[in-house]
């Protein structure tokens, strides 16, 4: 039997913004690969990469050179639309900004994602309740987001990116905006989503306390991998 692709696999990669003299290589032809349940923290300082190959997997950039594969699909050949496609059936993204509509309920900013796929309101409801669940806010899903503490409101951001069943969770600085207290909470709820409900999660993150909670280390420095860690 032949194995599955992984699911994310990143050869050779490069980035450059701008031309001529002016020209900045984000990415200078990087190799990385993300199998099916891994939890991966992505690291490195500001203006290390680690963003825009966030992006680039993400399907909100596109490389200047190198191939992204996508369960051993070269996405070289996408339009924008078929972008938007890989994006909305397959991607969950969580930001530091949790990005909730302040006067809307927990539960309407959970369903949203299904509005855009035409699912009718009942069906988007009890999807929007199981997903709040997972992340243990079932009490708090008639509460606005103004109502909610940060740690709570990236709880419901968790959710929202987990109610369309993505294959790749994208985390970008997850618990930039949260204490330490909170932070942790985070992290082991990602774990858990992880390990019980085998998630694959991309995680971005310029902490190494955060990062540790993941199975697998990237960093990078200057748009090269400089080294892969296996956290035990």
């Amino acid at each position: 039997m032949t194995a599955a692709p992984p699911l994310i696999q990143l050869e050779r990669l490069e980035k450059t913004y701008g031309s001529g003299k002016t020209a900045f290589h984000a990415l200078k032809g990087i190799d990385i690969v993300i199998e099916e349940r891994e939890f991966v923290a992505l690291m490195g300082s500001s203006g290390s990469g680690k963003s825009t190959a966030m992006n680039i997997i993400g399907c909100i950039d596109t490389p200047t050179a190198g191939t992204f594969w996508f369960k051993g699909i070269d996405t070289a050949s996408f339009n924008r639309h078929e972008r938007a496609l890989l994006r909305r059936r397959y991607l969950g993204f969580v930001f530091q900004n949790f990005n909730l509509l302040s006067r809307t309920t927990a539960l309407e900013n959970v369903a949203l994602p299904l509005l855009y796929r035409g699912i009718d309101r009942k069906e988007r409801a009890r999807r929007a309740m199981e997903a709040l669940d997972l992340v243990g806010l079932t009490p708090w899903a008639t509460h606005t987001s103004a109502e909610l503490s940060g740690g709570q409101q990236q709880r419901v951001a968790i959710a929202r990116a987990l109610v369309s069943q993505p294959a790749l969770l994208l985390a970008d600085e997850p618990t930039g905006n949260l204490d330490s207290e909170r932070s942790n909470d985070i992290m082991e709820l990602l774990v858990r989503l992880n390990v019980d409900n085998g998630l694959t999660i991309l995680m971005v993150t310029h902490e190494l306390s955060m990062a540790s909670f993941a199975s697998k280390m990237v960093f990078l420095n200057d748009g090269l991998v400089e080294s892969i860690r296996q956290n035990p």
